[in-house]
């Protein structure tokens, strides 16, 4: 492989894909409980069904695939103003929710789960 830069047309990430065992439980709990906007939800054909949500005013959504490899750690880190905030939040919509981390020199952050045992960071964003 050769030290050559080389060049792509990719601008950006326009969606996450996630796994979840019940689509409609799922938009429920992401525009329910952590108040997403909910962008599409559109049926092609009988046994395919495309959903995807956003925080509002988010750019890049998360889509709701309907599949059997849930529980899975996403690698999806959600960004919030004040994390202790967003964590007490959450706590008192009955999201359950890890232990605030604060590390010297790192973001405070914390852990979440859907009800599918899907695991996604809550970072606060510092910049």
């Amino acid at each position: 492989m050769s030290a050559s830069r080389s060049h792509t047309t990719i601008t950006d990430i326009g969606t996450v894909g996630i796994p979840v065992s019940d689509q409609d439980k799922a938009l429920e709990f992401f525009t329910g409980a952590l108040g997403f906007d909910k962008r599409l939800d559109l049926r092609a054909g009988e046994n395919f069904r495309w959903v995807t949500v956003a925080a509002p005013g988010a750019a890049v959504s998360v889509a709701l695939i309907a599949g059997e490899a849930v529980g899975q750690d996403t690698g999806i880190r959600f960004m919030v103003p004040d994390a202790e905030a967003e964590h007490t939040a959450m706590r008192e919509r009955g999201i359950e929710v890890g232990e605030l981390l604060r590390w010297p020199g790192v973001p405070p952050m914390y852990e979440f789960a859907d009800p599918d045992g899907n695991r996604f960071e809550i970072v606060e964003d510092v910049a």
